[in-house]
């Protein structure tokens, strides 16, 4: 029998926390604001070394880099 997949509202998905590029910490998200139609600008800091970034993302989160291995079909053995 089939499984039926719901997908999870836009806004509880999680958002990508990169490292950062000077000391390899997990950066924090600091802000997002609206950047362009349809994306937003996301800074992130580091609580390390406090050195920010920041990235251009698609607003909608199917769109987004980071929403792929949600939906992918990798399952844990059976």
């Amino acid at each position: 029998m089939p499984q039926s997949r719901t997908r999870p509202e836009p806004s509880l998905i999680p958002i990508a926390r990169p490292r950062c590029p000077k000391c390899s910490n997990q950066m924090m998200l600091a802000s997002i604001n609206s950047a362009s139609e349809g994306h937003d600008s996301r800074t992130f800091e580091c609580t390390k070394c406090d050195h920010s970034l920041t990235r251009i993302v698609a607003r909608d989160p199917m769109k987004s880099e980071t929403a792929g291995w949600q939906y992918s079909e990798l399952r844990a053995p059976e």
